[in-house]
């Protein structure tokens, strides 16, 4: 426990932690906004602030417990039809994904990681979407990457989210969708990095600094939900997903 006071103690002297809480306030806006965010930003700025074995487990431990805080309203909205297959497939893919996380190297994994958010930054702000049907074996291969994702970066939301958003449904419904997907993935995907050694009290004690501010600011994106409209908060989203792609390819 005294090593846990130590790296507390130590982190509110290092400049990197309050750069940490300005982009978890920004991530907790957007996810209680638009059902993700947390991971797109957290992942690659925590891991170019601390490396990816440090900064994807703190990012996992605050999404497993942002997902609780969302996921009761949004049970009952979700498609579960679609939600579940992809969700269990996700499970099921996670593992591999933490086995790269483990043995890959760092600074290649960083960089992997801010080209994937680049990417699906660009992507959506093109506005290509998939268009097809979404058959039961096309849910299960989309959650299937989207599980290697989280397990290798933390981040398994862009292959859902540009399969989804798509469709014919409603904003509140793609919103509960994106809850009820990660609040699925996120309970397996902290347990790898848990067995694999890297939650020690580097991490939570990073965790138990930032998740408050998380736990605070998605709230107040779920009421802006209601407020601020979609086009702008989308070019919002979207312009700090590119500069946080750039950033982590970069430095």
């Amino acid at each position: 426990m005294t090593d846990f006071w130590g790296e507390l103690v130590g982190l509110l002297s290092d400049w990197r932690i309050f750069v940490a809480l300005a982009v978890t306030a920004i991530a907790g806006v957007m996810r209680g906004y638009s059902g993700f965010g947390t991971a797109v930003l957290l992942a690659p700025a925590y891991s170019v602030l601390w490396g990816p074995r440090i900064g994807v487990p703190v990012m996992l431990l605050m999404e497993l417990f942002v997902s609780m805080q969302l996921l009761p309203k949004a049970f009952g909205q979700a498609d579960r039809r679609v939600m579940l297959p992809i969700g269990g497939a996700a499970v099921l893919f996670t593992p591999l994904g933490a086995f790269i996380l483990l043995t890959a190297d760092q600074d290649l994994l960083r960089r992997f990681i801010g080209g994937f958010v680049l990417v699906f930054g660009l992507l959506l702000s093109s506005g290509w979407r998939y268009h097809g049907s979404r058959p039961l074996p096309l849910n299960l291969a989309v959650g299937s990457v989207a599980g290697m994702l989280k397990g290798a970066t933390g981040i398994s939301g862009p292959p859902v989210i540009l399969y989804l958003l798509a469709g014919p449904e409603e904003a509140k419904r793609h919103r509960a969708n994106l809850i009820l997907f990660f609040a699925v993935i996120s309970v397996i995907s902290v347990i790898p990095p848990a067995l694999g050694g890297l939650v020690g009290w580097t991490v939570l004690a990073k965790v138990v600094l930032l998740l408050p501010v998380l736990l605070l600011c998605v709230p107040v994106g779920a009421r802006l939900f209601h407020v601020i409209p979609d086009r702008w908060y989308r070019r919002l989203a979207l312009a700090f997903l590119v500069t946080t792609g750039l950033i982590t390819v970069l430095a």
